[in-house]
């Protein structure tokens, strides 16, 4: 009787320790490292900007009041074109002045020249002289530049992106009242940190997202002061649509191309157990896992490079491997 009861005893005990064995499982997800080609890219949101050269601000060349507002926001215009005259009274009069005190100078500097060739007046008066006919001069010329900027005028062909001159309202040179751009000259302006900005390189490959392909133009050599970043100026090869000023644009930077080297879904990435770089579970043949810190070359949003830690053909855990010890049994699941 005794042995007919051990027996049942020892069978539940063995299905009680393959339970629990089971149960100490961990279910995951697994992938296979391997060899592939790599683009090492960099993302990042940018700003439609006008080009250099194609851009204009314009502003009263002084003090005065706004007589007539020839265009508005939106409105196409040719170079030279009139956007704006403001009262000229001031202007002219100012150019009348500076003109009459240019003859004035002109006739000092004449007579003090030919009293010191004639030996009566010192040579430093004629000096004198010679100073304030300069200073007279461009006076004139400031003022008769001033004389003529009394009429906005478009200084290139393109679109009126802003008016915010207000007829009769007074305007000093400080404030900007009409830009101007060429709508076909728009370039893509992407801040991306000093990291980033040192791995790209004018010529640098773009693929924006529902525009097209384009280029990297210029990096620039300084970080912004504010922002932290680095300005990368882009430009599309040719737009699938019309771009605006000032919109957002998602673009990735193509800064290499690795032929060949170990790649390993992102998933599999775990952050090291001293905060410092990235593991990966490997699992044997066995099942079980086992914990290797790897170097990583780049990622996406599906792979990473792996520049060491795993070979090609090794198994990894990728969904559940946040939940992975060292030594644990995987029971792998459907994908």
């Amino acid at each position: 009787m005794l042995l007919t009861l051990a027996t049942p005893l020892a069978s539940c005990r063995g299905r009680a320790s393959a339970d629990t064995a089971a149960d100490a499982a961990v279910p995951a997800q697994t992938a296979v490292a391997a060899t592939q080609p790599f683009v090492h890219v960099v993302r990042a949101i940018g700003t439609v900007t006008p080009r250099p050269g194609h851009f204009a601000e314009l502003s009263a060349p002084g003090p005065t009041r706004v007589a007539r507002i020839l265009a508005a926001a939106g409105d196409r215009v040719a170079a030279g074109d009139t956007l704006v005259e403001f009262e000229r009274a001031p202007f002219d009069a100012a150019a009348q002045s500076a003109a009459a005190a240019l003859q004035a100078a002109q006739r000092s500097y004449t007579r003090a020249a030919r009293l010191v060739q004639a030996g009566i007046l010192p040579q430093k008066d004629s000096d004198q002289a010679a100073t304030e006919l300069a200073q007279a001069q461009a006076a004139a010329v400031t003022a008769r530049r001033a004389q003529q900027l009394a009429t906005l005028r478009a200084p290139l062909a393109g679109v009126v992106t802003r008016m915010t001159a207000v007829l009769g309202a007074a305007v000093d040179a400080n404030q900007s009242l009409v830009q101007v751009a060429d709508p076909a000259a728009l370039d893509v302006v992407f801040n991306v940190s000093a990291a980033e900005a040192a791995e790209i390189r004018a010529g640098d490959s773009v693929a924006f997202d529902s525009l097209g392909a384009g280029v990297v133009t210029s990096v620039a050599a300084a970080v912004d002061s504010v922002s932290r970043a680095v300005a990368v100026r882009t430009r599309l090869k040719r737009s699938e649509r019309v771009l605006r000023i000032g919109e957002s644009v998602l673009g990735r930077i193509v800064t290499a191309i690795v032929p060949q080297t170990i790649t390993v879904p992102v998933a599999a990435l775990v952050p090291a157990s001293d905060g410092e770089g990235f593991r990966v579970f490997v699992v044997d043949s066995a099942g079980i896992a086992h914990a290797r810190p790897v170097i990583v070359g780049g990622r996406t949003e599906a792979v990473a490079q792996i520049v060491s830690g795993v070979v090609a053909g090794e198994v990894v855990v990728t969904t559940g491997a946040y939940g992975v010890a060292d030594g644990a049994r995987i029971a792998r699941t459907a994908r």
